[in-house]
């Protein structure tokens, strides 16, 4: 590669360095507000199932998710943040059927569920 053909390359890669730098912060700013909005009391926790699979494999860990909490306190939709591809379904199936204090509007509650063999 000749040192002309270096500069357009170097440049692309700066503009895309600086593109994900910038989704990186507007997301965290986001995460950190929503994080300091709401903390609602639960009413209701329904512990999860221990998936056989995850048992026999002994998998353990935890599972991180946002949980949109409808004004009423039933939760909206469960989207997961983290944690083991075998744990995830059993702890959105739970987080379905938490339940929250009433409040005046939706909110969106960091929650981690933690699985021990």
């Amino acid at each position: 590669m000749l040192n002309g053909d270096k500069l357009p390359l170097m440049k692309n890669r700066i503009a895309v360095a600086l593109f994900v730098l910038l989704s990186i912060l507007s997301v965290a700013s986001y995460g950190v507000a929503q994080d300091s909005e709401s903390v609602r009391k639960i009413l209701s926790r329904v512990p999860p199932q221990y998936p056989s699979l995850a048992r026999s494999m002994n998998i353990k860990g935890s599972v991180r998710a946002v949980a949109l909490v409808a004004p009423n306190g039933t939760v909206k939709s469960v989207e997961v943040k983290g944690g083991h591809p075998v744990l995830v379904e059993e702890a959105q199936k739970a987080l379905r059927q938490w339940k929250f204090e009433p409040a005046s509007k939706e909110s969106y509650e960091i929650i981690e569920i933690r699985f021990t063999p």
